[in-house]
């Protein structure tokens, strides 16, 4: 790619991100937008000023939003959306430290340094437009030069910052995790475990065998307990008439549908006409008799699991941490989540079926990466103009204007692979709830672990070798030739990476600040409910599983391309800072929290920020071995050893905080809730906290008028 064409994607995505922006300080003022604008606001009845009569600022674009997001400590933040929030700011916070240091760096000194190189004797300096972009990368440096020492030294300068403020970051957070646990009220999810593999006796329930065990073996401890029952059935005939009871209450407040009657015999075209508000009614009856007789009946039907509960977050500690019975498949522990953050559907399923479906997840995991070669190779074709012309020869006159192959090679390769990548997310997101995890938290997490794989594997690994060293796939088979192999292939894809970095980038969180698909759902149904409220509004929550691994994989770009091609850094550096002030906007008017991990996203920052250092030495030592300075290849092999070391160091020091609060935090707090007069009170809600939602009594408001909300309870 020459410099032109990277220069006409730059152009089009700084256009489209300053329109969204214009837009978005616009539309955020206009009241029928508070739904999509500001939902939290709408939530905490603050929104109420937006109502007030026609002003011309609101037809005028501002930067208050930005102000206020920017001006918003992280104790604020920590207070609002809750310490897994501060993680994703902070993921921000160390990649603008690390890239501004790693632009200053590479940007003043390797940058010149590449490009008054002579090895790949191109255009001179007259020209500059048309110049290679492989004329600012280490490639152009001639084989055995004395400058690549400068490179050398970044190297190693570059990785003990990044190794710094990855551990200040660290100890941060980890700070803010024993702060937030010190601060926390009592939550049910701090004296409860799960207890799964509970063994069966004749002639005795589930229920009556925890109990027994437990008031033997934790007698000054245990508090109740909540045996989890089948309710597959029962969930589904819940879904089913909410569905129904959803359209009933459209149908009588005159919302979407002016449909009145309807036919009572087949497929509704046949039989005497009814009032179709009779016949929703008369479903509805039919469905809550049935919700009622399941649920009576699977009254005795328990799974072999329960939650059981302790006076104390210490007591709960040591039953956790201590194999209760002889049998180590039995009575097996393991934390338990909040009680909003429980997936009951994987209870009721038997060990088989978790284990198909486990299986099953693993499969098309792996399927549907490999199967994402295909896009991937034909984004590569249309960045290499030369083989676009050989696949397509009857648009060679097409792709000789100058524009169109500018055009071609500088913005569609990355637009496309963003469009095909939309769909990834939510596939991710179901695999692994087909898993069998206990929480929605714990899906979220391993979703989030597979968009990072799936991303660095596709979109960063099938894009190098893909190109224009796909023949290297066979050398890369071999281990000894993997940094001989990318020091040829990487720097080969820079020019691709940096339009990467400025359509997925730059436009893609533009795009989220706009909320393009929120506004127009917004719009629609403003339409078709004819301006009334949506009785169903929900708040939205962050989807950490597809964030996070974004932050990383652009983390991970920068930092492989910090010596070979520092030009990147720039964008790289645009994006973080982008990132910093949306997401905190977002958090502060937009998504409210669903869950909280305890900031456990931060342990997968850390491992993938380790990753790319190894990743970037891995590619030097190869790198100056192929232009010819061995001397440097072998200094640097102690460079990914020592990383490793610090990884392991920070491992031993903070991650263990992260698995379980120690001790001494856990006396202190019980010590302070011995003060506490309401706790008899709060013991009270544990005991219940566990309850399957599925058993919970149901009734639906007959009486139905368009203020009336859905009520299940």
């Amino acid at each position: 790619m020459i410099l032109s064409a990277l220069l006409t994607s730059v152009g089009i995505n700084l256009g489209l991100s300053f329109l969204f922006f214009t837009l978005y300080s616009i539309l955020r003022k206009q009241p029928g937008n508070v739904f999509v604008y500001a939902p939290r606001l709408i939530e905490k009845k603050k929104s109420e000023q937006e109502a007030d009569d026609f002003n011309l600022e609101r037809l005028l674009p501002s930067t208050d939003w930005a102000k206020t997001a920017w001006e918003l400590s992280d104790d604020e933040l920590l207070s609002i959306s809750g310490l897994d929030a501060l993680v994703l700011v902070r993921a921000f916070v160390f990649s603008v430290k690390v890239f501004a240091f790693g632009g200053i760096i590479g940007i003043f000194v390797l940058l010149p340094v590449n490009f008054f190189g002579s090895q790949l004797s191109l255009d001179d300096l007259s020209d500059i437009t048309n110049k290679s972009l492989e004329s600012f990368s280490i490639s152009n440096v001639t084989n055995g030069s004395y400058w690549l020492w400068i490179h050398f030294t970044a190297a190693y300068i570059f990785t003990g910052v990044v190794c710094y403020l990855l551990y200040c970051e660290y100890g941060y957070i980890s700070s803010k995790r024993i702060g937030c646990f010190y601060s926390s009220k009592p939550q049910p999810h701090q004296f409860t475990i799960l207890v799964r593999g509970i063994p069966s006796s004749p002639g005795r329930s589930f229920s009556q065998i925890v109990e027994s065990f437990f008031t033997e073996f934790h007698p000054s401890t245990y508090l109740s307990h909540s045996v989890i029952p089948h309710t597959s059935k029962i969930r589904a005939l819940i879904e089913d008439t909410d569905k129904l009871y959803r359209k009933l209450v459209r149908h009588k407040s005159g919302k979407y549908s002016h449909k009145k009657f309807k036919r009572d015999g087949f497929l509704g075209l046949f039989g005497r006409q009814v009032s179709l508000a009779e016949h929703y009614e008369k479903q509805l009856e039919y469905l809550e008799d049935n919700v009622k007789m399941e649920q009576y009946s699977s009254a005795g039907e328990e799974v072999p699991a329960a939650f059981v509960s302790f006076k104390s977050r210490f007591g709960a500690a040591v039953a956790l941490h201590i194999q209760q019975g002889v049998n180590p498949t039995e009575w097996v522990t393991e934390r338990a989540p909040e009680p909003q953050d429980v997936h009951w559907s994987f209870f009721s399923a038997s060990f088989l079926r978790r284990w198909i479906y486990q299986l099953v997840a693993i499969v098309s995991c792996i399927a549907v990466t490999f199967l994402f070669f295909v896009p991937v190779v034909i984004v590569q074709g249309l960045a290499n103009l030369h083989q676009l012309e050989i696949w397509l020869p009857f648009l060679k006159s097409v792709l000789g204007l100058t524009f169109v192959s500018e055009l071609i090679t500088g913005y569609l390769p990355s637009l496309i692979l963003q469009l095909f990548l939309f769909f990834i997310p939510p596939i991710m997101i179901f695999f692994s709830s087909m898993q069998g995890f206990v929480s929605f938290s714990q899906i979220e997490k391993s979703a989030c672990a597979k968009m990072l794989f799936f991303t660095i594997w596709n979109i960063f690994l099938a894009n190098v070798l893909s190109g224009s060293v796909f023949y290297a796939v066979n050398v890369f088979l071999e281990p000894k030739n993997i940094p001989k192999v990318l020091a040829k292939a990487v720097p080969a894809q820079a020019s691709f990476f940096i339009s990467y970095v400025v359509t997925s980038g730059w436009t893609r969180l533009s795009s989220e600040l706009f909320q393009l698909i929120p506004l127009v759902c917004s719009f629609v149904k403003r339409l078709r409910s004819k301006g009334d409220d949506d009785d169903e509004f929900e708040v939205p929550f962050i989807p950490y599983y597809r964030e996070i691994p974004s932050v990383l994989f652009f983390g991970l770009l920068g930092v492989t391309y910090f010596f070979l091609a520092p030009l990147i850094l720039p964008f790289v550096l645009i994006y973080f800072c982008l990132g910093y002030i949306i997401f905190r906007n977002q958090l502060l008017n937009v998504y409210a929290p669903k869950y909280e991990t305890g900031g456990k996203f931060w342990p997968i920052v850390h491992s993938s920020t380790i990753f790319s250092l190894i990743f970037m030495h891995i590619i030097a030592i190869g790198t100056f071995g192929v232009k010819k300075l061995p001397v440097a290849s072998s200094l640097l092999v102690p460079l990914p050893l020592l990383t490793l070391l610090f990884n392991e160091y920070c491992r031993k020091k903070f991650l263990p905080i992260f698995n379980a609060y120690p001790t001494e935090c856990l006396v202190k707090k019980d010590k302070g809730d011995e003060k506490e007069a309401n706790m008899g009170e709060f013991y009270e809600k544990v005991i219940t906290a566990y309850r399957d939602p599925a058993l919970m009594p149901v009734h639906y408001v007959r009486n139905i008028n368009k203020r009336t909300p859905l009520l299940h309870s």
